[in-house]
């Protein structure tokens, strides 16, 4: 069992496998250039499979693939593969915009792949295209579609936007809740990648959308997820919703990041992180484990963002968030 220095239990394990997307959303990447990464600075499939393995051993019992877009990575069903039937118990779960789902969703499926998250924050094709700076909503809808139809779970992510998407908050959730799919409204996370003049919308803003229409009732926080929940009283529909500015789900943290380049981080909002790559690299599992302790022992009790409107002082992280998957 993975015990960090306040006594969470940590079970898991967010794993990004490349910083490469093949959008370029205005909340996260609107002025990355398109280039990378050398691959030879990467981690093998198998090299993070090494460090997994230790994770997994210790008790780690979800893990979720992410990016930047992880289907951009070539034999992504084979690394899925390996963990499934390393540990065909294990929550299985990927992180993506979508755009690649109708060529890859059966293979995913077949490898053991259990669910998905998507992110949808338009359904007005002009809206869509101005958050991703690329005409992406038709594919988008096809991809959750085909991974509805093979049987995959999936929930769905939107960033609500003042002035851009904040009008499509009703529309999406109906999109969802006719398809039955769970969909997690998310604050937008202030950083410095970002398009500077954006603004989010803060949770309370959210609800008060949903609410010009219908009833809900708080239902709470389910285990360690920072997603807190309410039903609709009209329906039983159930959404949920995530504002990072808040410190109430810190206390129950579970989970680690592991990046392509092999940094293991404690926190999405600390820009500390500790590296394995040189230990996977030589397939020393002893020295990838005490990096492991390392990074448990001084993982932050909670993260440093402030609730409420952004002020003078208050934290902005500098991570990518490109490159942990946030």
């Amino acid at each position: 069992m993975l015990i960090d220095g306040h006594g969470r239990t940590v079970d898991y394990l967010r794993v990004s496998v490349t910083e490469r997307c093949n959008f370029r959303c205005q909340y996260c990447m609107p002025e990355k250039p398109f280039s990378w990464v050398p691959k030879e600075n990467l981690l093998s499939f198998e090299e993070l499979f090494l460090f997994m393995k230790v994770a997994m051993d210790e008790g780690v019992n979800k893990i979720r693939i992410t990016g930047g877009e992880p289907l951009l990575r070539e034999d992504l069903d084979s690394f899925i593969k390996m963990i499934h039937d390393y540990k065909p118990d294990i929550d299985l779960a990927l992180t993506t915009n979508a755009y690649l789902l109708p060529q890859t969703a059966q293979k995913l499926k077949d490898a053991g792949l259990k669910r998905l998250n998507i992110s949808l924050d338009s359904l007005k094709p002009e809206v869509a295209h101005q958050i991703a700076q690329k005409d992406v909503l038709g594919q988008v809808l096809k991809g959750i579609d085909k991974a509805l139809e093979v049987g995959l779970g999936v929930k769905i992510n939107m960033v609500p936007l003042k002035g851009i998407n904040d009008n499509e908050i009703l529309d999406v959730m109906e999109y969802c809740m006719d398809r039955n799919i769970k969909i997690r409204f998310i604050e937008y996370m202030e950083n410095r990648h970002a398009l500077e003049a954006l603004k989010g919308m803060h949770g309370k803003e959210i609800l008060s959308k949903v609410k010009e229409k219908y009833t809900i009732h708080a239902l709470g926080r389910e285990g360690a997820s920072p997603s807190f929940n309410y039903t609709i009283e009209e329906n039983g529909y159930e959404f949920g919703l995530i504002d990072p500015h808040k410190h109430d789900f810190c206390e129950s943290c579970n989970r680690i990041r592991l990046t392509a380049e092999g940094f293991l981080i404690p926190c999405l909002y600390f820009d500390e992180a500790l590296s394995i790559a040189e230990a996977v690299k030589k397939g020393d599992i002893e020295e990838a484990s005490q990096v492991l302790a390392t990074v448990l022992k001084d993982k932050p009790k909670e993260n440093r963002w402030i609730e409420g409107e952004l002020e003078e002082g208050q934290e902005v992280s500098s991570r990518a968030f490109y490159e942990t998957g946030g």
